[in-house]
């Protein structure tokens, strides 16, 4: 209710964020009181919850945007993305940007496969991570084929020593060492790569769901929102029980490391 002294909190602290953005008293008012993922990001931010997961109802990019306005990025982030990862027969995949930059350049691509890789770090596993292309080590000059050429040498200036990475390169040579070395056998990824960095959202959403019913009989776990100021994910309408209690262990992850 509008004469609640929490509310009244609520919306004026939307209000001030985002008196510069066009959103007078009026409208803050009216966003906080129809959006349960503006309450929950103000919650966030105010310190009175720990995690937020949200998406369920609604559009990806409507959540995203409060995430944004409200939490904003962890500091030394400069792009937010969004990572799945596919519980496949032989390994766990992670594909990345499947769902914030539609067309991202080559250094937000290299920004998003560092925060990726620190991430694939926070599984357990050691990240191994391919540029992927429909080029393969320079035979095609296209744009995107030199953006993702680009994006991996801006990486490898920038990773951690250890991290595995190469590109640009094909789907199926970023999981097989053979197809690999038939076209470079001095390639710097050793094995099957495990992150795979796709030039846009197009191509990583699509990748995902495709495997996500062909190869990984639906067992995901994501969206992760990568690079938010606190612990928040947002999920999909298509989500099952399974992905939420999974996205919710990761969300309490993120809160006891934050």
């Amino acid at each position: 209710p509008e004469n609640d002294a929490r509310f009244r909190e609520y919306w004026d602290t939307y209000r001030q964020l985002m008196a510069r953005e066009g959103v007078t008293p009026d409208v803050a008012k009216a966003a906080v009181r129809r959006s349960n993922t503006l309450i929950s990001a103000l919650m966030l931010r105010r310190g009175e919850a720990d995690a937020m997961i949200c998406g369920l109802v609604g559009r990806y990019d409507q959540h995203l945007d409060h995430v944004r306005h409200v939490i904003g990025r962890r500091p030394g982030v400069r792009t937010m993305a969004a990572m799945n990862a596919l519980m496949l027969p032989e390994h766990t995949l992670f594909i990345t940007d499947t769902f914030v930059n539609e067309e991202p350049g080559a250094e937000e691509l290299a920004d998003i496969a560092m925060i990726a890789a620190a991430e694939v770090r926070r599984f357990g596993v050691p990240p191994k991570v391919a540029f992927v292309s429909h080029s393969m080590f320079g035979s095609s000059n296209r744009a995107s084929a030199q953006r993702m050429r680009q994006a991996h040498l801006l990486f490898k200036e920038r990773a951690p020593a250890d991290i595995e990475c190469d590109g640009e390169m094909q789907g199926d040579a970023a999981l097989s060492e053979t197809v690999r070395h038939g076209f470079l056998p001095e390639s710097t990824l050793s094995g099957s790569a495990n992150l795979l960095v796709l030039p846009n959202l197009d191509a990583a959403n699509i990748l995902f769901n495709v495997l996500k019913m062909t190869g990984g009989h639906g067992v995901t776990v994501g969206p992760i929102l990568l690079g938010a100021a606190r612990p928040a994910h947002i999920l999909t309408p298509s989500a099952t029980v399974r992905r939420v209690v999974n996205m919710t262990a990761v969300a309490v992850a993120d809160a006891v490391d934050s």
